[in-house]
């Protein structure tokens, strides 16, 4: 059997889906159909800066501003995550002064720009909301209609890579 870390919670009527797919070496044509292999064009951290500060100020207008945003090529190694939110603060006088940035696993570099604009709506919900309740995936869902979908397409992207790193 399969073992499918990146599916891990979802359903096992699922999970056996993928594994057939697996085994009859579907997956990885699957999702290339689906989100074909080009570059997108947000190469650079100036330009993913860019990227998210656009998406933030057509979703979230009043959200507290942010004072960088990165890839980052240790963020899949360390943290086992794809992306973080990260919030500075410091004492300045009598007052507390808080920094907001977004750091983007490096991976999403080569990835289809579907599945980092999913990553990107992650990390900036995440300025209003901390936890991943239902009000968090409300507004991922707000600013993505199809976050839910991208998000298992992007669990299947990286299961594949995964089995392709190993074969």
């Amino acid at each position: 059997m399969t073992a499918l870390p990146f599916l891990a919670g979802y359903p096992d009527s699922l999970l056996s889906q993928v594994r057939t797919l697996i085994a009859q070496q579907r997956l990885g044509p699957w999702l290339a159909q689906k989100y074909p292999p080009q570059r997108h064009e947000i190469q650079s951290d100036k330009a993913l800066f860019a990227y998210i500060q656009e998406l933030k100020q057509q979703h979230m207008k009043s959200a507290p501003p942010l004072s960088g945003v990165s890839y980052d090529s240790k963020i899949n190694v360390v943290k086992h995550a794809l992306g973080l939110h990260l919030t500075h603060s410091r004492v300045q006088g009598g007052r507390l002064k808080s920094k907001s940035s977004i750091q983007i696993a490096s991976l999403f570099r080569e990835a289809p720009a579907p599945f980092l604009r999913m990553i990107a709506v992650h990390e900036l919900a995440h300025l209003r909301h901390k936890e991943h309740d239902k009000a968090f995936y409300q507004l991922c869902c707000h600013m993505e209609p199809d976050y839910h979908q991208l998000e298992l397409d992007l669990r299947l992207y990286l299961t594949q890579q995964s089995l392709e790193r190993t074969a």
